[in-house]
């Protein structure tokens, strides 16, 4: 049934869930989606969501996945943290409607180990508010329990599952389609979104078999693309997972024994080591098992191999400089990190040029003072996944590509510019929502909120009507193709221009550098 504006009572599979009201909006909170993944279902593929009797008050988020509480992505006052944080988080229109309404499904970010749809940025009432469309925001495992690959050390008695995490996300997109016609929502017209660590799960989605038909259309934004890795890397990194634990990989079933405070613990010391050996690299991330994800993401759109969905794609400007603002070793970002993530590569990949390295560097006039490493980490990470992707996508489905290069004045004077993550307020149009934010102490909230209220049009008419041009008063946005290769710059005005990458995907070749 849809739901009533006098009481917001929505009638499931599971039950009865009682939302709120929300400046404009109904919303439902901390919807199971899937079975508690806790005792034996720790380390499994999720189960079904159970049902309830009665009445669930559905008016609060549900616990968000184990995860560091000290860490860069605070979490709110009010939130817990528990294993059993497979929930969902549903926003739609109060005002009537005469038609099923197009729906979207935010993954959030967080490097596969942090955050939430709990996020105080990802409140949707503006989105649902303006867009007349159903928004979606879902938890799911993150760090040791959702992206750490044991299957090599399964046996019968102790299975273990691959790619936790993304299998999360299939459920909870299989759940939308079940259930979110109750909300007012359109099963057959789905749009996935995500950024960052989401934006790669929204890539990742795109190549597996499981997803197929589950989403109708998708929108990337800053997808780290080639961070998934073969079966072998990700045993030798779960071996030294457990040589943090104190386990030998034949006790590998003591894992479910062990309390999720260690296993987070563990996690964050990993998230350390692994980029610190091998710069370039995650310790948590998507594992080609053959299964969720059979072939390597960007490999499998370079041969027509993802579902041919409409995609809108981009990266962010100045990607890197959070990373070092932050002194995260998630990237490298200086000279000697930037050399030995191109060793590592060479030793993954023996057929590149010999050359390869210095090829690179040389197009980047500045090198190697940081910020040009940090361009070259920008590049490998980001915007080349994102051209690699766009160039083969647009042979099979519409493709259109941007490039977010807006940033205040006060971001500009720090020279943080249009870094990682900062085009997220203005897809949801919430701005001042994280403590001692500083991003408007030297104005430029008005234009901001002109760059705002543009985006959010683009995103919603793409995900109403499959094209983002939003509406008669914007810059027309064309297709992406391989003879145009029109980008849309995102900045104080937006501009359409042809190739602005020309010079940077020259540099960087048709060879898909990742590692394996």
């Amino acid at each position: 049934m849809v739901p009533s504006t006098d009481s917001p009572l929505v009638t499931i599979a599971q039950g009865t869930a009682r939302g709120v009201r929300l400046a404009g909006a109904l919303v439902w909170k901390g919807i199971p989606y899937a079975a508690p993944p806790i005792g034996d279902r720790r380390f499994r593929a999720p189960g079904a969501a159970e049902a309830w009797e009665g009445v669930r008050d559905c008016s609060a988020f549900g616990p968000i996945a184990p995860q560091n509480e000290h860490g860069p992505l605070p979490i709110d006052p009010g939130l817990t943290v528990d294993e059993d944080c497979l929930s969902l988080n549903v926003w739609a229109p109060e005002r009537p409607q005469n038609r099923p309404r197009p729906v979207m499904v935010w993954i959030h970010g967080g490097a596969y180990y942090l955050g939430s749809s709990a996020q105080r940025m990802f409140d949707a009432c503006h989105l649902v508010e303006r867009g007349d469309v159903v928004v979606v925001t879902i938890n799911y495992r993150l760090g040791a329990l959702g992206f750490l690959d044991f299957s090599s050390f399964s046996t019968a008695e102790q299975p273990f599952d691959t790619n936790l995490g993304l299998r999360d996300q299939i459920e909870a997109l299989t759940w939308v389609r079940a259930n979110i016609a109750a909300f007012g929502g359109d099963p057959a017209d789905v749009t996935l979104f995500g950024e960052s660590a989401g934006g790669g799960a929204v890539t990742t989605l795109m190549t597996s078999p499981a997803a197929e038909g589950l989403f109708h259309r998708a929108i990337a934004e800053s997808s780290p693309a080639t961070s998934v890795y073969g079966s072998e890397r990700a045993a030798s990194i779960a071996e030294s997972f457990l040589e943090l634990v104190g386990l030998a990989p034949a006790e590998v079933g003591r894992l479910r024994d062990l309390p999720v405070d260690v296993l987070t613990a563990a996690c964050v010391e990993l998230v350390q080591q692994v980029p610190a050996r091998v710069p370039g690299t995650l310790a948590v991330a998507p594992t080609v098992d053959g299964d969720v994800v059979p072939h390597y993401p960007v490999a499998a759109f370079r041969h027509g191999l993802a579902h041919k969905v409409p995609l809108l794609i981009g990266t962010n400007k100045d990607e890197a400089s959070m990373f070092r603002l932050m002194k995260s070793p998630l990237m490298p970002i200086t000279p000697d990190a930037v050399h030995q993530m191109f060793v590592a590569i060479a030793a993954d990949h023996p057929d590149l040029p010999v050359d390869e390295e210095q090829q690179v560097e040389a197009a980047y006039p500045d090198y190697p003072k940081k910020r040009s490493a940090m361009e070259i980490s920008r590049d490998a990470a980001f915007r080349m996944p994102t051209l690699w992707i766009a160039e083969a996508h647009s042979r099979v489905a519409p493709t259109w590509l941007y490039r977010f290069d807006y940033a205040t004045p006060f971001l500009r004077a720090a020279r943080i510019g249009a870094t990682h993550g900062t085009e997220v307020p203005y897809v949801f149009g919430n701005f001042g929502v994280v403590p001692r934010d500083p991003t408007f102490k030297l104005g430029g909230r008005r234009t901001a909120a002109h760059v705002s209220d543009r985006i959010q049009r683009r995103w919603l008419s793409f995900a109403s009507a499959g094209n983002p041009d939003g509406g008669e008063t914007e810059t027309p946005w064309p297709r992406y193709d391989e003879t145009d290769r029109a980008t849309l710059l995102i900045r104080n005005a937006d501009a359409v221009v042809a190739d602005p990458d020309r010079d940077l995907r020259r540099t960087w070749g048709e060879e898909v550098i990742g590692f394996t």
